[in-house]
């Protein structure tokens, strides 16, 4: 966390350009580390910053983008979490499980497909309501690195554990996804959390791109390892009631290896905040979620944006859970063949995640999520006329460029417009706003598939409306304004 002097705290400089304005504070410091508030829609980076020019050394062209005092190896190692926790959802809600779920566990029978969001959806209201108070605990007490690893427990725990769902055990299969995606829901909030403490405030979208672009590649190690033994395992004449389980377990394995390097090297830089006299954990966690509600009249663009993503995020979220169904259902493609088509569109949204954290410094960060949702409208259109294999491949790439760039340039405009001493807490708002998108979304398309006896075109269809509201929303969201308030509004 950069921490402000107060006696240089109203030391406002104003800088023009030709299309972007900012207000900065630039503490007396060598290196010259800037707050900036900018344009309405985003700002231009390289025309107010001092930036140092980059050394020949990698490490040394990271720093310009790296808060004080951080290492470059804690950013490699958070952003492995990404790699690490990607994984999961790669093989177990986008690409191999859910059509699994769907086919082997569930029988093919009309209700399959509305009982897999179903139960996503009880996994996500679980997080929606414990995730302010999780982040109001890690918060209070800085415990955000405790509380991660607990989750990376369960969510290993439970994944492995999925490999005993086969046919006929419902009774099984949903808790388990219910337990193994709540946790990895937390952590996911956890973890973002970090990011304002390691990255400069004009480097937030830069430093997101980085995590998650290596978290598409998680994606893919995950995913390839999985390709490798179905493919095999297929080869020998094995059933998918055989094979699948085995990759919960490539999965489990791979989470847990790959998530070590956040306990081994990321810092808890947060320091306690003073507590509420007379009450106990739960009481104070309720007291402090009570506290930012109070004062969230003072974050209007940080609300306005949060509820433009519950919008677009019901999209994105419906694509990421339904993927592997809908190319199964309506396009008809086999096991072997989706997992490909995962694994190359894992490849074109870590390009887009990185390419577009890059970008949307310089363009801003509205501009860049704009544009993501006006490609996910075409991808909606393309996937829902698609006849052939080859527009579907069209449809499924184009959303992996938008799927790396919209989720990265959202966690990067959350932490632009936090308030410090809160940041936890309203990445917890955040998680809470994405969570009600993921039941929205799926639960939408699962009931549009099932009222419609399994016209999966028509409830994709449907999806795009969501995007068409998140853009609308996101217009009225003014970056400059909202900066301001998270600058000069950080509870004590």
């Amino acid at each position: 966390m950069i921490k402000k002097s107060p006696a240089k705290r109203d030391n406002i400089t104003v800088l023009s350009a030709s299309r972007v304005t900012c207000l900065c504070w630039i503490p007396a410091c060598a290196g010259m580390t800037q707050y900036c508030v900018n344009e309405p829609f985003g700002f231009n980076a390289g025309m107010v910053n001092n930036i140092p020019p980059p050394a020949h050394d990698r490490q040394e062209k990271m720093r310009p983008s790296l808060a004080k005092n951080v290492a470059p190896r804690e950013v490699w190692a958070w952003a492995m979490y990404d790699f690490a926790n990607s994984g999961y959802t790669t093989v177990v809600i986008t690409a191999i499980f859910n059509a699994y779920f769907v086919s082997v566990v569930a029988g093919n029978q009309p209700w399959a497909t509305f009982a897999w969001t179903a139960a996503l959806a009880v996994s996500y209201a679980a997080i929606m309501l414990t995730a302010p108070l999780i982040g109001a605990y890690a918060d209070a007490y800085a415990a955000k690195k405790k509380l991660l690893a607990l989750t990376t427990v369960g969510c290993v725990t439970f994944t492995a554990l999925l490999a005993l769902a086969g046919p006929d055990s419902l009774w099984l299969a949903i808790p388990l996804i219910v337990l193994s995606n709540f946790f990895y829901g937390s952590g996911e909030n956890l973890i973002a959390a970090f990011l304002p403490e390691l990255a400069r405030g004009r480097a937030l979208g830069r430093v997101s791109g980085w995590g998650w672009s290596l978290g598409y590649v998680g994606g893919l190690v995950s995913l390839g390892a999985c390709l490798a033994y179905v493919t095999w395992a297929q080869e020998q004449g094995q059933q998918a009631a055989d094979f699948v389980p085995v990759t919960m377990l490539i999965t489990a394995a791979l989470f847990a290896l790959a998530s070590l390097p956040v306990f081994l090297f990321l810092k808890e830089r947060a320091v306690p905040q003073p507590h509420l006299q007379g009450l106990n954990l739960m009481q104070e966690s309720f007291a402090r979620l009570k506290q930012t509600l109070d004062h969230a009249k003072n974050y209007r663009d940080l609300r306005r944006f949060l509820a433009c993503t519950v919008f677009y995020q019901a999209g994105i979220q419906t694509v990421i859970t339904l993927a592997a169904i809908y190319a199964q259902q309506a396009m008809h493609f086999t096991t072997q063949q989706t997992i490909t088509l995962i694994l190359v569109v894992n490849i074109t949204a870590a390009i887009g995640a990185f390419l577009f954290g890059h970008l949307q410094d310089r363009i801003g960060h509205v501009r860049a999520i704009a544009l993501t949702l006006l490609g996910w409208i075409a991808v909606v259109a393309l996937a829902w006329a698609a006849q052939d294999a080859g527009m579907f491949w069209a449809a499924a790439n184009l959303a992996g460029l938008c799927m790396g760039a919209s989720q990265s340039a959202g966690r990067a405009l959350v932490g632009l417009l936090s308030p410090a001493t809160r940041r936890a807490e309203f990445f917890g708002l955040w998680g809470l706003a994405v969570k009600l998108s993921s039941i929205l979304g799926p639960l939408t398309y699962g009931a549009v598939s099932w009222i419609s006896q399994g016209d999966h075109r028509l409830a994709m269809l449907i999806t795009g409306s969501y995007f068409v509201a998140g853009l609308a929303i996101l217009a009225g969201v003014n970056v400059r304004r909202g900066r301001l308030a998270a600058l000069r509004r950080e509870e004590p």
